[in-house]
């Protein structure tokens, strides 16, 4: 019997759109998954050898939970998007759940696919340095023919 096949397309780079392909990808391969993530748009900020600059935003965000009730206008002021990450970062580490970094190591241990979409690379003139090792760069056409062939697959 063939392994099940799930894929994941990951168009966000913002801290709390990380966790759910990384999450999924991570979880479905410790469960015998052949699994392939592809990066596009704002989701190659997760490929980035650095992390560090993958935030979280509470403008536009009505979902987020803050401590107290926040009016649009102050979610606006400088220096807020870095307080809520930083927040959210607290609350990760609390409640014991692995960093960016260690569950995109995980994937990559796990032999998770990591695509990078090419023509993304090329719209916003990213050089592959900036990049982390081990991963791929096709188009969609080339993810599409996996993807059409999964028993999953997500778009995050």
């Amino acid at each position: 019997m063939a392994a099940k096949r799930m894929a994941i397309i990951a168009t966000k780079g913002t801290l709390d759109m990380a966790y759910p392909p990384f999450i999924l990808a991570s979880t479905a391969a410790a469960l015998g998954y052949e699994v392939q993530v592809f990066f596009t748009f704002y989701g190659l900020q997760l490929l980035r050898k650095d992390l560090s600059s993958v935030m979280i935003s509470p403008l536009a965000n009505p979902a987020m939970p803050m401590p107290v009730p926040m009016p649009v206008m102050v979610q606006m002021l400088p220096g807020m998007e870095s307080m809520a990450t930083m927040m959210m970062k607290q609350k990760l580490k609390k409640h014991g759940v692995a960093s960016l970094q260690e569950l995109r190591d995980l994937c990559l241990e796990a032999e998770v696919k990591l695509i990078a979409c090419q023509m993304t690379v090329d719209l916003f003139e990213f050089d592959k340095s900036e990049f982390i090792d081990n991963i791929e760069y096709v188009g969609a056409a080339t993810f599409l023919g996996f993807a059409g062939d999964t028993d999953i697959c997500l778009f995050v």
